[in-house]
């Protein structure tokens, strides 16, 4: 099973989603550190190579941005509630800037 890497403040932001989401997002993860594809996912390429989604709907609409391309990690690069049809900008910066440190760590 894949140890999972809670990126910037994802790890706080997940927490404060509702306790139905929490644990919809804890079962996604789990899957996802078992090698499976999440239930609910689209590629999120934008981001960076092997970057994906989850998608969480239980009433609020809630992101997991993770990278799974490495054999023994998972890294939760960003969560957070969304609140309109398209991703902001800032969501999506947040989440190529942490992805640019995980590369830079894995390239030392």
């Amino acid at each position: 099973m894949k140890k999972v890497i809670f990126e910037g403040d994802s790890l706080e932001v997940i927490s404060n989603f509702s306790k139905i989401a929490k644990r919809r997002t804890g079962y996604e993860i789990d899957r996802v550190q078992r090698g499976l594809e999440p239930e609910n996912w689209k590629p999120f390429s934008i981001i960076g190579k092997g970057v994906r989604e989850i998608r969480v709907q239980v009433g609020q609409q809630y992101r997991i941005i993770y990278l799974a391309k490495f054999d023994e990690k998972v890294h939760v690069l960003h969560a957070f509630e969304k609140k309109s049809q398209k991703t902001s900008q800032s969501q999506v910066n947040t989440a190529k800037n942490r992805y640019k440190l995980v590369l830079r760590r894995y390239a030392k």
